[in-house]
């Protein structure tokens, strides 16, 4: 069989010697690529426009290339799009971004093409299909009372997450997992069609998958800890098999 490909929508970084002329680099996670080809899988990144008016038909002509999309971690979800206005803890948005990796990720679905979201990929999948975020852990959950924004290198496991035994992710880890955690924004309203197969031990969702399709998301760094936690590898490996078998059906 031929290798499936993988798209990684990309970030964007103002470069710092062209700030003036606001001349971006779009990127995607270095790990993130390694991890893909080590799960068997052929990586590919999606830069998306600047115009928001072309979002939509990017995204739609954007599935004919890919056999599975992952959205990566990065900035803060734009509120809006989730019907609030920006508190003041709220971190660098990207508007153009969450546009199009909206429209990507329903694009995909409607193709029943697999996605996987990771930490910030999780809260754009669960805001695309309905649901909303804490727009920070500590002003807005005070039931939270982990560090969730670790101060540890990034690819040191810092705290457990609790695993639904119904769950794909019980298969490989069992009741508990050991994990990273980058992030000040959560699931607060899950989306229709989800369940959360993971949290924290202070309650934060630390994962959801959908009822029907082929789309699971973690709040965690996988990407991070491959190397050295092998149980992470499993869940690219998981994912690359998922996109296989779309492919051939």
């Amino acid at each position: 069989m031929m290798k499936v490909i993988i798209a990684i929508t990309a970030d964007s970084m103002v470069e710092p010697s062209r700030v003036i002329n606001q001349n971006f680099a779009d990127f995607a996670p270095r790990d993130l690529k390694e991890v893909i080809i080590e799960a068997g899988g052929i990586p590919i990144i999606l830069p998306f426009p600047e115009n928001v008016s072309l979002a939509d038909e990017f995204a739609r002509e954007a599935v004919r290339l890919f056999d599975g999309l992952i959205i990566p971690g990065g900035p803060d979800i734009d509120p809006t799009f989730f019907g609030e206005e920006p508190i003041r803890e709220i971190g660098r948005t990207a508007y153009q971004r969450d546009y199009y990796e909206i429209a990507l990720v329903k694009a995909a679905r409607k193709a029943n093409k697999p996605i996987f979201g990771i930490c910030r990929g999780l809260q754009l999948i669960n805001v695309a299909f309905g649901g909303t975020l804490y727009q920070d852990l500590a002003v807005q959950n005070l039931g939270s009372n982990l560090k969730h924004s670790q101060s540890a290198p990034g690819g040191f496991p810092t705290h457990h997450v609790k695993i639904d035994e119904s769950s794909h992710l019980y298969e490989t880890f069992g009741s508990e997992a050991y994990v990273n955690s980058r992030h000040h924004q959560a699931v607060k309203d899950l989306a229709k069609g989800f369940n959360v197969i993971a949290t924290a031990y202070d309650g934060v969702v630390e994962a959801i998958e959908s009822k029907e399709e082929d789309i699971l998301a973690v709040q965690w760094h996988p990407e991070n800890m491959w190397r050295s936690n092998k149980l992470q590898l499993e869940i690219f490996e998981h994912f690359v098999e998922c996109c296989e078998k779309s492919k051939i059906n």
